[in-house]
């Protein structure tokens, strides 16, 4: 998703604010996009708020070296997707215990969200049989009952967990309030989620999830004036967005405020304040 959305961003920040030629890069995903913007290598990056929350307080994979990055606005939320085969025993997801379990591919997005969640929730890797398998695989694994959890965090639809409901009976395992509450509460960068019945073939009911949006950040020293007018033109012509991707629905800026994991830059700050939003104290950057 990110290189059509980025694509689409940068389309309309060259086609609508004077003096800018944006184009969409190709990189090695949110780490790498929040040290080229901490460099200076480029102004603005998307990347997952949990890598932007670490970067920003020299946590984790950024620990010693907080980066020189802001947020801008969000883009979309990615879900944690529990799913199992309908019959599997599997109503919660304790009952992942003593099961064959794909946490996701090593060093993935989801192993490393898998170990966070689990770790609120007091679930450790010795409950139960450890497979690490990318997300075609962790599909065919269901299928072919080799395993009998599957963990995603991608946004909602995806065509992995799509493909599967077509040829079996899927569930996807909802959080209890006060597991979401606990989770949530313990990782400033996930947000609780309802994804709404019927995203997926047999999935009728809501589920209720830790989700982790993505940002558009930029580097701190970028202009007040410059990040205003990027800001403003992205709300201006959301629409073409939207025609470029579906996602670009969640972007708005009442979510900007809601999900932002670090502070706003002020050029943002100053745009949302124009249009009549209140910017919450710990969203304004400190001088």
């Amino acid at each position: 998703v990110y290189y059509p959305y980025g694509g689409g961003v940068a389309e309309i920040w060259t086609k609508y604010v004077p003096g800018v030629e944006a184009a969409a890069e190709v990189t090695g995903a949110s780490v790498e996009n929040i040290r080229l913007v901490d460099r200076g290598e480029t102004l603005t990056g998307e990347a997952m708020n949990d890598a932007v929350y670490q970067a920003y307080n020299a946590e984790g994979r950024f620990e010693g070296k907080p980066q020189k990055i802001l947020a801008m606005f969000q883009m979309y939320p990615h879900h944690f997707h529990i799913v199992a085969l309908k019959g599997s025993g599997v109503k919660t997801i304790y009952d992942v215990k003593g099961k064959r379990v794909s946490v996701g591919a090593p060093g993935s997005g989801t192993e490393f969200k898998t170990n966070l969640v689990f770790k609120g929730l007091d679930i450790s890797y010795d409950d139960f049989k450890v497979h690490r398998l990318s997300f075609t695989e962790t599909a065919n694994a269901l299928k072919d009952g080799t395993i009998d959890v599957g963990l995603w965090d991608v946004a909602a639809p995806t065509s992995s967990i799509m493909d599967l409901a077509t040829t079996r009976d899927i569930v996807l395992i909802p959080f209890s309030q006060e597991d979401l509450d606990k989770v949530c509460g313990m990782y400033p960068f996930y947000s609780p989620f309802e994804l709404e019945a019927g995203i997926y073939k047999g999935q009728d009911y809501p589920v209720k999830n830790p989700s982790v949006w993505n940002t558009v950040i930029c580097n701190a020293d970028m202009s007040e004036d410059m990040v205003y007018n990027l800001v403003k033109a992205i709300f201006d012509h959301k629409d073409y967005l939207e025609k470029i991707h579906p996602f670009a629905r969640f972007t708005t800026p009442e979510n900007a405020l809601k999900a932002s994991p670090i502070p706003l830059h002020p050029g943002a700050v100053k745009y949302y304040r124009e249009i009549g939003l209140t910017v919450p104290d710990h969203l304004i950057p400190k001088k």
